[in-house]
């Protein structure tokens, strides 16, 4: 009976270390070229190796973390054209996202939208980089899951995760004083039905800070 209960212990041990871990990675707490030890995070998350060691493993293969030949795991320092492509990548799927949600967005929607930037101009005011990371983030997957495209905003979420540390980076050179203006623009667009004006607004939102960075 006992060894029919340890898998289950272990595939939710590994996923609590997985699920904790990524959320850290997307929201900018740990920075560019950072490393970790297996060692380090079983001792966190209070878990033995094995769980540690899987949940690295598929992030490693999500490519929010890298590991050495030596066995060395870290975040990755992504090159300029990295951040390019990435950037590029967040402009083809959520210009695509916000258009296919723009003929769900209610105006419950749009007061909810309102109400995170609210929140966004809060943790800006306080020099809170990854509660801003969490809210920016948080503003975009509420607009992005009226699309009702769960596998094309799967696929955005792994870049936020591949982006994480490199936005916290961004978010120390951009030296934020208020909300982005783009997201007003955003609703602005959602509020008129202006599908091209929506487009670019996003666009511009999701690259402007990550080009200045590569460049």
């Amino acid at each position: 009976m006992q060894a029919a209960v340890k898998p289950e212990i272990a595939v939710s041990a590994h996923d609590r270390v997985y699920r904790g871990l990524r959320t850290r990675i997307m929201h900018g707490q740990i920075g560019p070229g950072e490393a970790l030890t297996l060692r380090g995070l079983g001792r966190e998350f209070g878990v033995s190796m094995t769980p540690a060691r899987e949940a690295v493993n598929r992030l490693v293969a999500e490519g929010a973390l890298q590991m050495s030949s030596s066995g060395r795991v870290s975040t990755p320092e992504p090159s300029n054209e990295r951040i390019e492509e990435l950037a590029e990548l967040r402009a083809l799927l959520e210009v695509e996202l916000a258009s296919r949600a723009l003929p769900r967005a209610h105006i419950a929607l749009i007061d909810r939208l309102q109400t995170i930037n609210g929140a966004i101009a809060d943790v800006v005011s306080n020099r809170d980089a990854v509660g801003y990371i969490r809210t920016n983030l948080e503003f975009h997957r509420t607009l992005y899951l009226r699309a009702q495209a769960p596998a094309m905003l799967a696929m955005a979420e792994t870049v936020w995760l591949q982006l994480g540390p490199t936005m916290r980076a961004l978010y120390g050179r951009l030296r934020r004083t208020e909300a982005p203006q783009y997201h007003r623009l955003i609703i602005a667009a959602l509020k008129a039905g202006d599908e091209p004006g929506l487009r670019l607004a996003v666009r511009t939102d999701v690259t402007q800070g990550l080009r200045m960075l590569a460049g």
